[in-house]
């Protein structure tokens, strides 16, 4: 218990760190880098892992309850991420209309939030047919 604690304290401060080093940037520089942003939420993740399982990595074996967990939050997580980047496409093009959309990549990102879901439901179907 007490190397746990230990292991989200430094995970909590690795994660603070990177945040830091961020939003310094952001204020000192008025520029924000995408590795910086990235390995904030990378190290964020491993946060709530630890929090979550004890283990920055996530759960290693499960009983069915923490089955139960993984899969409930998956699937609201993928309906989140759906939703979020969609917002993001359409709050950072300032459009409502899908024709004026000029940020490609991210237009093919929220397209394929789309059909994610139902091609991997597709394909487990099918293996357990």
């Amino acid at each position: 218990m007490q190397s746990r604690n230990l292991i989200q304290l430094i995970v909590l401060f690795v994660t603070m760190i990177l945040i830091g080093v961020t939003v310094y940037r952001w204020i000192q520089f008025d520029r924000i880098d995408g590795g910086s942003i990235f390995f904030s939420f990378l190290a964020l993740s491993y946060f709530f892992n630890t929090l979550t399982w004890g283990n920055p990595e996530g759960n290693e074996a499960k009983d069915e309850r923490e089955e139960h967990i993984t899969l409930k939050s998956a699937k609201v997580s993928y309906f989140v991420l759906m939703i979020g980047s969609g917002l993001i496409l359409f709050i950072s093009e300032g459009v409502g209309n899908l024709n004026d959309i000029e940020n490609f990549p991210l237009l093919l990102v929220v397209c394929l939030t789309f059909v994610t879901l139902p091609i991997t439901e597709f394909l487990y179907a099918k293996k357990y047919r």
